[in-house]
């Protein structure tokens, strides 16, 4: 299974974006119940967009927020700046033991047992 960050979503619902999205729906994929508060969210959201990304929910294994995934954002961010939705993305995927995809690799590299899925060469020219 692979946790998908919320930046991935956005990008696969873009027409330019047509192979990401074609490759997510054919993982298993989840998605921590931060992602769906930082996409679903977004105060300009198209209603066609967001009935996209509702479709990809529902297709996901959602992933709750516990307090292990709470303690260890707190430990994540106690070592170094990062955001509160970041902190609680990345604590999901140590957590449940799964790769993360993200296209902000930069954000989280400095967690050493934490590993990402390469999704690299979507965003190739």
């Amino acid at each position: 299974m692979l946790l998908v960050e919320s930046n991935i979503f956005i990008y696969a619902i873009l027409p330019e974006h047509k192979k990401l999205l074609n490759w997510l729906v054919k993982q298993h994929f989840a998605v921590a119940e931060t992602t769906l508060v930082e996409v679903l969210g977004f105060h300009r959201l198209p209603a066609e967009d967001a009935q996209s990304l509702e479709h990809l929910f529902n297709i996901a294994t959602i992933l709750p927020m516990s307090r292990a995934i709470v303690d260890q954002a707190i430990a994540l961010r106690q070592q170094r700046k990062m955001s509160l939705g970041d902190s609680l993305i990345a604590a999901t995927a140590l957590d449940h033991g799964i790769s993360l995809v993200t296209r902000n690799t930069s954000d989280f590299e400095w967690i050493e047992s934490l590993v990402f899925e390469d999704v690299s060469h979507f965003f190739e020219n």
